[in-house]
């Protein structure tokens, strides 16, 4: 009795341990798959491919705060690649920017009139403090107003192809906080606007264009007028026990941002196993849940998502790559893929890929074959990728196919000679001629 008494309860608790996990195990699984991001919008963003892995109302136009000095940083940048300014270039400070520098509340970090700045010198405190009295100066010695810099904001938005933008300054504050200096040609009253998408297609642009900018971006302090200011993005690795609970591995940018109406944001980028992730989110509840659910976005890319080549260099469609060619000394020719195809995949979604042909139409006769000659590594068409299965959130580029790659031809096909293409219409002709004679006497007989 005492033996089955303790088989009973064996049986009992291998019964409850399994019955945990089938009704635990998949729920927690469930719950990983796609994050509960707590904010009014977000997006993941593939670095590498520019594949969207997550998102929540990411075309939802918003008031970005200072995440809108992303775009300031890359003109900054440019206007450096194109030897227009330099890091060492010295510049004074206007009365607009001093007043903005001077007021606390506008992230001051106190500039002075009697001196000049370098470049590099007000990029930093821009990029890092986040400071506006300094993004002013930088538009002004760019484009000679801040009004003028608004126009190549919005130029270069358009440039880049943003989906919902608007930029009435270069900083990122509310117009109507700037009073009579509110940039000349914009809405005394109006606001920077710019959905999660069109956030994290800018970091995309400036993260690829002008990589050596997270080398600013990811300083944890830096040096001006003699004393040290704290990056604004608690995911570095700072000093401070208090933030050590934000600090996330790999992080190295981006921005930060903060009004009333905007609420609090930040547009993030992490690096791990030479995988980058763009992430953004807009309008959370406090400084801290922009990092936290920052780390929850960051999390999901890094632990369940894979870059995995789907269809490698020279894939052929079996069956469907040998292509009839005319007037060639070949009868046809073999075509492939010209790169490969590369996404962010879990588990066994790659399956889900596959591939259609799409020939050039100009290229073919109305027969449906490709015209002799034709050179080796010649683009004949594309090979449009299709995804087959669920929750596709497209690319975070607007209007381009980012899923086809290039047709093309696996080696040359010379132009038959013209005897031989005489001979053959000759054969076409006189063979057209008995056909017609065949289907006549045939008809004598019906």
């Amino acid at each position: 009795m005492k033996y089955n008494m303790k088989k009973s309860v064996s049986l009992f608790l291998a019964v409850l341990v399994l019955l945990t996990t089938v009704t635990v195990q998949p729920f927690s699984v469930q719950s990983a798959e796609t994050p509960d991001i707590n904010a009014k919008s977000a997006i993941l963003v593939d670095a590498e491919t520019g594949k969207v892995i997550y998102a929540k109302n990411p075309d939802m136009a918003l008031p970005p705060a200072s995440m809108t000095k992303m775009m300031t940083e890359y003109l900054v940048q440019e206007a450096i690649e194109k030897d227009d300014i330099s890091w060492d270039t010295k510049t004074k400070i206007s009365d607009y920017a001093y007043s903005i520098s001077a007021n606390a509340t506008f992230s001051g970090i106190g500039l002075r009139q009697d001196k000049k700045y370098t470049v590099e010198e007000l990029y930093n405190a821009m990029a890092v403090f986040s400071d506006n009295g300094t993004t002013i100066a930088l538009a002004e010695l760019i484009a000679g107003s801040e009004g003028d810099f608004v126009k190549m904001m919005n130029d270069k938005a358009k440039e880049m192809g943003l989906p919902e933008y608007e930029f009435v300054n270069s900083t990122g504050l509310a117009n109507s906080s700037l009073g009579e200096n509110a940039p000349e040609g914009t809405d005394s009253n109006g606001n920077n606007r710019l959905s999660a998408r069109s956030a994290a297609l800018l970091a995309y642009n400036l993260v690829n264009d002008y990589p050596q900018a997270l080398e600013v971006t990811s300083q944890t302090k830096t040096e001006f007028e003699g004393y040290t200011v704290e990056n604004l993005n608690w995911m570095l690795e700072h000093d401070s026990v208090n933030l050590e609970q934000f600090y996330y591995e790999g992080i190295d940018g981006l921005k930060t941002g903060f009004t009333d109406m905007a609420g609090y944001c930040f547009t993030g980028t992490a690096k791990k196993d030479n995988k980058r992730y763009i992430s953004v989110v807009m309008k959370t509840d406090s400084k801290g849940a922009r990092f936290k659910e920052t780390a929850k976005l960051l999390d999901y890319g890094f632990k369940k998502f894979e870059n995995q080549e789907i269809f490698p260099a020279g894939y052929q469609l079996e069956g469907k790559s040998d292509i009839p060619v005319s007037k060639g000394k070949e009868d046809s020719v073999q075509v492939a893929t010209s790169q490969a195809f590369k996404a962010p995949v879990i588990g066994e979604q790659s399956e889900n890929y596959s591939i259609k042909y799409k020939l050039d139409k100009d290229k073919l006769n109305k027969d449906g074959k490709l015209a002799a000659p034709i050179e080796k590594g010649e683009q004949v068409g594309t090979a449009q990728v299709v995804y087959n299965g669920k929750n596709d959130y497209g690319y975070i580029f607007p209007n381009a196919d980012k899923q086809s790659i290039d047709l093309v031809a696996q080696k040359g096909v010379e132009k038959d000679n013209w005897f031989m293409l005489t001979l053959g219409a000759i054969g076409g002709f006189f063979g057209n001629i008995f056909n017609t004679v065949v289907d006549t006497v045939k008809g004598w007989f019906n």
